[in-house]
């Protein structure tokens, strides 16, 4: 039997046979495309190729592709653990044609490596093709049809023609799409689901788990425009796409996925470390649980380590929401105390020769998923009693049904998955209102669809090639003579006509010095300038940031004066920003260097922003950096600028970049040849004596001297495991020494202290104030103790109406927490009780009103006393059943108030 890393490596030498590229796999985290959260198909970095923005490095492609699917309409999340093939983290085994060949020899080629190659019973596969689609005017794909029966040994009967829905391929509402072409594989008819269903046909494309889809080829042939009408492309290719997790499954001859050699090692540690046995049954709680650790610890380790990080919002909120699914089935097998973070250097041993970065990376991933699981542990609890709180309402209600909004509480908030409120309702004889629930959810969706930006310049752009750019200029100098070729606006790129004063487009240049964004640095701003002597030798156009698409530089402005047209001569010249720029760009590469003298290897960097004012830089780092720490890192920065360094940078391949130990951005995407950006070296045949070695395409000073200084002015978390360095060079610094220097000037003048005796007058106030504060608390405690004293007098002799007593009164110089331990105390020792306490302050009066549980049945609610009483005070007020308050502005009319609150409540009791 084959091990899935034998199986996957079979995959890529078959392609290399045919003379495809091995292409290693993007990370999981999208680099440059915001339209995606995560990449979660083999086609994603080959998307510029695609929509015919850059041209292909090579005609045929094959790689394993990290994929993730957990939002949007690819969303699996909450299919995983109940059955044997769902997954949130899979490989996708994948081939490209790109203009090389077409349906023929994907077919024929497909065939051979499953039935040839890999040994699968002929008998077993079955095809299917486009079977057309009226509405868009598309026939059956006959071709593809005729070459499964010509090329291949499979009988036709078991090529079927399917509709739009499985068989035609799109990569969203408009841009490249085809029919595509799927091989199927019958596993039986003990391995159908839906016996049970009434009227269901194991067939293909059932829905049941006996005939599952092996392969998917698809053959992009078509460009679908924004109106929704398909028109041919210039050029033809194939993407391919095959789950590893299945095709190991397959050939190993196992029921599940989990069951293979890619899930086995992670599902024995964890029955190892829970003494819970896996059964590999489906239905069974506990076997469940071990699928959805097993598949939700891939999906951290891999997206942690391609950079994203557990948070609030966005890829983070995924991940966290992934996390804390899978703290909560650990629960199941009775871990209560963190234990995913021992299951990480499992993954890697099973994962990490594919994926070196995995094993980089283990102990900084470790970091973050054992804080994650830590902090989830305490809102676990919390999520609990908000269950709790929810049960108790529902079983209160006529039709015991926890509402929808309750559900989705939990499961946006706590990480409670729906399927798990709906257990624990279950088990209180309980229902849940999943159809708001669904409305909830969908409402999110919604918005977080409304929050990924798309590109719609690239939109316009599919089957246009767009003329590449020649940017050299930008390391040498701040201006240079170019020649306009078109630009681009709203309907694509334009090489013909001319653009007017007021135009706002994007110009594109036959060259340019203009630095394009990237790598954390900003694009750069500054102006074209017509130099051709006719009537446009006034054109200006202002230049407000500098993009790249594919090779194209593209200049994002407007027209401020005159005219352009293609090929009119214009001098390009970038604003004096870019001396701040190169600054700080050279900055971060000597504060990466400090870091890892001072703190070690472990200080990877995990992103930057360069701009002209400041530079920040975030980092990989267990805990905060002390405050020596810090201070050694701005002093050997320093030393370096001091020593006025020489950096030289020169172009290599990128093997031989990563034998000297030249750094690169985790993550980030780079050609077969790199920049290397080198300090402390003289020339480029010196670079080896450097002592700093990145992967760079920025723009630099060329001596370290030219930065004038540096100083960190911030250190901050910025999420789990990650830090966050904001400094300044340069002019930017001088300002903040300078407004530094004013703010000690003033204080001097306050405190009347010379500016060297400003920290001990400082430390003598602080002193000072913290013995007053404690001052205060003592006379506050005597205070509070006298409102209690008057709070149970007014108990005392308080009416009752049966067994409630109806506690009414005022309470002399009482602070709003005292009041509420006053409510509180008030309830316990009358058990049945309807209270309403008045207070004022100066010109402020308070209504603070409190009912028993009891009391609340029969429909007295302290947010409806307030309401009502409010406006008496000159206020308004509410709050919850239990507890409530209002505020106004007219203390004398306190007990008007609370006359009005005695005869609301004895009506109601009355009544009851």
């Amino acid at each position: 039997m084959s091990s899935a890393k034998q199986i996957r490596s079979s995959f890529i030498d078959f392609f290399k046979s045919k003379g495809h590229e091995f292409v290693p796999s993007s990370p999981i985290v999208p680099i440059g495309d915001q339209s995606l959260l995560f990449a979660n198909a083999g086609m994603n970095q080959f998307k510029d190729i695609f929509l015919g923005l850059s041209p292909p490095q090579y005609p045929r492609a094959a790689n394993t592709q990290k994929c993730l699917r957990v939002s949007g309409k690819h969303n699996d999340l909450e299919e995983v653990g109940k059955d044997t093939y769902h997954h949130t983290f899979f490989e996708m085994l994948g081939n490209w044609s790109f203009d090389d060949y077409f349906k023929a020899e994907t077919i024929q080629w497909a065939w051979e490596l499953f039935t040839g190659v890999w040994g699968i019973e002929p008998e077993r596969l079955w095809a299917t093709v486009f079977a057309g689609d009226r509405r868009d005017g598309l026939p059956e794909d006959e071709e593809a049809a005729n070459l499964w029966t010509k090329v291949t040994s499979i009988p036709a009967e078991r090529v079927l023609a399917c509709g739009k829905k499985d068989n035609f391929w799109e990569m969203g509402e408009s841009g490249p799409c085809g029919p595509c072409s799927e091989i199927h594989i019958d596993l039986g008819p003990e391995m159908c689901d839906m016996k049970n269903v009434p009227g269901h046909n194991c067939k293909v494309n059932s829905g049941c788990a006996r005939y599952i889809e092996l392969w998917n080829l698809v053959f992009i042939q078509f460009n679908r425009l924004p109106d929704g009408k398909l028109v041919p492309l210039k050029s033809k290719y194939v993407d391919t796409g095959a789950g590893l997790e299945r095709i190991v499954a397959v050939l190993q001859n196992k029921q599940s996925n989990y069951d293979t050699d890619l899930f086995m090692p992670i599902i024995d540690y964890t029955s190892s470390i829970t003494g819970h046995k896996y059964t590999s049954k489906l239905g069974n709680k506990t076997d469940n649980a071990f699928r959805v650790i097993a598949d939700h610890i891939r999906s951290l380790v891999f997206s942690i380590t391609d950079g994203a990080i557990p948070s609030n919002e966005g890829r983070g909120y995924v991940i966290r929401r992934i996390l804390r699914r899978a703290s909560r089935f650990g629960r199941e097998l009775g871990m209560h105390e963190p234990f995913l973070s021992r299951l990480v250097p499992v993954v890697v041993d099973c994962l990490g020769d594919t994926f070196g970065e995995i094993k980089e990376r283990a102990d900084y991933v470790s970091t973050v998923i054992e804080s994650e699981e830590v902090s989830f542990g305490r809102t676990l609890d919390r999520g609990i009693e908000i269950f709790n709180g929810a049960a108790q309402r529902a079983q209160e209600s006529i039709k015991k049904i926890i509402n929808g909004e309750d559900a989705f509480q939990l499961y946006d908030t706590f990480g409670f998955p729906l399927d798990l409120t709906e257990l624990m309702a279950k088990e209180r004889n309980l229902k849940v209102d999943t159809a708001r629930f669904d409305e909830l959810m969908e409402a999110q969706r919604q918005r977080a669809r409304a929050a990924q930006k798309n590109d719609s310049l690239a939109a316009t752009l599919t089957d246009t090639e767009l003329p590449k750019t020649e940017d050299v200029h930008k390391y040498h100098s701040n201006s240079c003579q170019s020649k306009v070729i078109g630009w681009l606006d709203g309907n694509g790129f334009k090489d013909q006509g001319s653009i007017e004063a007021g135009a706002k487009v994007c110009l594109i240049l036959e060259e340019t010095c203009f630095y394009a964004e990237a790598g954390g640095q900003v694009g750069d701003c500054g102006v074209i300038e017509s130099t051709t002597a006719d009537k446009s030798d006034n054109a200006k156009f202002v230049v407000e940031d500098t993009a790249k698409i594919a090779n194209c530089i593209i200049h994002r402005g407007k027209v401020v004066e005159g005219s352009f047209g293609p090929g009119q001569n214009v001098k390009a010249i970038v604003s004096k920003d870019r001396d701040a720029i190169k600054k700080n760009h050279t900055a971060t590469h000597l504060l990466q260097w400090a870091l890892q003298q001072v703190l070690g290897k472990t200080a990877a960097q995990q992103g930057s922003f360069v701009g002209p004012d400041y530079l920040r830089f975030d980092f990989t780092c267990p805990k905060a950096p002390t405050a020596e720490e810090l201070k050694k890192v701005e002093e050997l920065a320093r030393e370096k600028i001091i020593a006025d360094l020489p950096l030289t940078w020169v172009v290599m391949p990128k093997e031989k970049a990563q034998q000297m130990g030249a750094m690169a951005l985790f993550g980030e995407k780079y050609g077969n040849d790199v920049r290397v950006v080198a300090i402390g070296a003289e020339g480029q045949d010196q670079i080896n004596e450097a002592f700093s070695r990145e992967f760079c395409g920025g723009t630099h000073v060329d001596r370290l001297g030219a930065i004038g200084n540096f100083k960190i002015i911030k250190e901050e978390s910025i999420s789990t495991g990650v830090r966050r360095i904001t400094a300044l060079t340069g002019s930017g610094l001088n300002s903040y020494f300078e407004k530094a220097s004013d703010i000690v000037d003033e204080l001097s003048a306050i405190l009347k202290v010379p500016s060297e005796g400003l920290v001990d007058r400082v430390s003598q106030l602080i002193k000072e104030n913290k013995k007053l504060s404690k001052e205060l608390k003592t006379a506050a405690r005597a205070s509070g103790a006298d409102v209690m004293t008057e709070a149970k007098e007014l108990l005392q002799k308080c009416e009752k109406v049966g067994e409630t007593s109806i506690i009414i009164g005022k309470l002399q110089g009482a602070q709003i927490e005292q009041a509420r331990e006053a409510v509180d105390m008030l309830k316990k020792k009358a058990k049945s009780a309807a209270i309403v306490l008045g207070f004022g302050d100066g010109d402020k009066a308070t209504l603070l009103a409190g009912m028993t549980d009891d009391v609340i049945k029969k429909g007295l609610k302290a947010g409806d006393i307030v309401r009502e009483t409010a406006p008496i005070i000159g206020g308004g007020g509410g709050g919850r059943p239990q507890i409530a308050q209002a505020g106004g502005k007219i203390p004398k009319k306190i007990d008007e108030a609370l006359k009005k609150a005695s005869e609301l409540i004895k009506e109601k009791l009355a009544s009851a």
